[in-house]
């Protein structure tokens, strides 16, 4: 695994993306309920978010509930939620300390009103943090936020306020519930699938995907850095050639 020295500092991803994947998978292993796996994931996110902000990630975002995932058993998803009131109030005081600043990113009002009531006080609270900021995805898809998006370009075509042929990449970009944030430059995923599953698909068109056969519950900052490490090994062309990089 790759130690801190050896990651290159002048060469940090503005914004890294995480899907955790495995908790359950892990708990079977461990002859659990799947709960026992999302309970134990609570270290893994601690160490990547301070691992990130350690090196210099500016922003952090982590896929930690799709809107598909209201589909899974009542029990698991009322677990969940509970799970995350719990560990939002528990990690304030870190996030404060760290100078990290929370957002969230998804169909928040499809929340519980605890959930809601938890996140919005530490979104408050934490403001102010100019180190680096963590989005938590949240009742999130990719189609939904394009969807959304489309939807409010129709409202202000319809209304007067944009032109049509006005309209460019920037401008969709402007209406993404990511507005302001880069796009992320590196994607992990945990488990071993070879898919993106809904996740930040406009903002994913030229992301270095990094994946692990780990799973979540078990990484660590270490794996982060391995991560980051692959990363800063990559030649990122956008469709240009070496040569014409090497010329730049």
């Amino acid at each position: 695994m790759a130690a801190r020295s050896e990651i290159d500092s002048q060469n940090i991803p503005a914004h890294v993306a995480v899907i955790m994947d495995g908790n359950g998978r892990w708990a079977k292993q461990k002859g659990g309920l799947r709960i026992f796996g999302h309970q134990n994931a609570i270290t893994a996110v601690r160490e990547t978010v301070e691992a990130a902000a350690e090196v210099g990630v500016r922003f952090l975002t982590l896929y930690a509930f799709s809107t598909e995932n209201w589909a899974r058993p009542a029990h698991e998803v009322m677990a969940l939620m509970q799970l995350l009131v719990h560990t939002i109030r528990q990690e304030t005081p870190t996030l404060l300390k760290n100078k990290v600043r929370l957002q969230a990113i998804g169909q928040i009002e499809n929340l519980p009103a605890s959930c809601q009531r938890e996140l919005a006080e530490a979104i408050e609270l934490t403001k102010a943090g100019d180190r680096m900021t963590l989005v938590l995805a949240l009742s999130y898809s990719g189609r939904w936020d394009l969807t959304h998006a489309a939807q409010q370009l129709a409202t202000d075509v319809a209304a007067g306020r944009l032109e049509p042929s006005a309209i460019t990449e920037q401008t969709l970009a402007g209406y993404l519930s990511t507005k302001g944030i880069p796009d992320p430059e590196l994607l992990i995923r945990t488990s071993g699938e070879q898919r993106i599953s809904n996740f930040l698909l406009w903002q994913l068109a030229y992301t270095e995907l990094y994946i692990t056969d780990l799973l979540w519950p078990d990484f660590r900052r270490e794996h982060f850095y391995d991560a980051l490490r692959a990363y800063q090994q990559r030649e990122r062309r956008f469709g240009k050639t070496s040569e014409q990089l090497t010329v730049s």
